[in-house]
């Protein structure tokens, strides 16, 4: 099979997950507990931050949640935040401060640029489908100067679905005009390896530049490489 597409997760894929998230999160949760230490400190340890390793946990909410998801989880320890109609400003709330933050403080994959557009230049039509906000996408890729290379953008708000479910995947193909054959899923975490398989992509790879580890990602992808970078081998014959 030739490979004609690739859909990219962005966080932990493209974008180096702890150095950008850690500080992101830390901000957040001392923002809506009006810097309450040891609640905040709670928020991250409950929901994905090991802080005896200084690592996510792999398939964890904060390593792969939606930002809405992330949202209602935290409410459960707000008091403040007590129906719906508040939960909704929370989520709200959290998506400004994930956009300003995160676009502080991105931090790409080695080689992002080169490996990106060495793909592109191969041809190959490119996306990013992610847990963060499809304005999230923007800000922290767009200071890397890459995403004019992408020909296709969703995250959880786009309205294809969210991960593990095949949505996003499946609307890159029919935007491009691709089967799902052709192909190739790379993420960070057993939720795009899930959504890779749901759609039956031709391939499904995973990189270790996210929370997950090796172990974690062998058991559902197809390929496992440190970084993005391995992907450019695929292509160059």
């Amino acid at each position: 099979m030739a490979y004609k597409g690739i859909v990219f997760d962005k966080d932990g894929t493209l974008i180096d997950f702890s150095p950008t998230w850690l500080p992101v999160y830390r901000y957040a949760a001392l923002e809506l507990t009006n810097n309450d230490a040891q609640l905040a400190r709670k928020l991250l340890a409950e929901h994905g931050y090991d802080y005896a390793t200084g690592r996510f946990i792999g398939g964890s909410l904060l390593a792969a949640g939606t930002n809405h998801e992330i949202a209602r989880a935290w409410a459960e320890y707000l008091p403040d935040v007590d129906d719906e109609v508040k939960l909704e400003s929370l989520s709200v709330r959290l998506n400004q401060i994930f956009q300003h933050q995160g676009a502080l403080n991105s931090t790409p994959v080695r080689s992002l640029q080169t490996t990106i557009r060495a793909l592109k230049q191969a041809g190959l039509k490119l996306g990013v489908a992610t847990s963060d906000s499809y304005q999230g996408i923007h800000n922290t890729l767009e200071p890397f100067d890459v995403i004019s290379e992408f020909d296709f953008l969703c995250g959880y708000d786009s309205g294809y679905g969210v991960k593990p479910e095949p949505g996003m995947v499946l609307a890159f193909c029919q935007a491009m005009s691709l089967t799902p054959a052709e192909v190739i899923v790379v993420g960070d975490n057993r939720h795009d390896m899930e959504m890779g398989k749901n759609a039956q992509a031709g391939l499904c790879v995973g990189v270790l530049t996210g929370a997950s580890t090796r172990d974690d990602l062998e058991e559902l992808a197809d390929i496992v490489f440190e970084d993005i970078a391995g992907l450019v081998g695929l292509f160059d014959r």
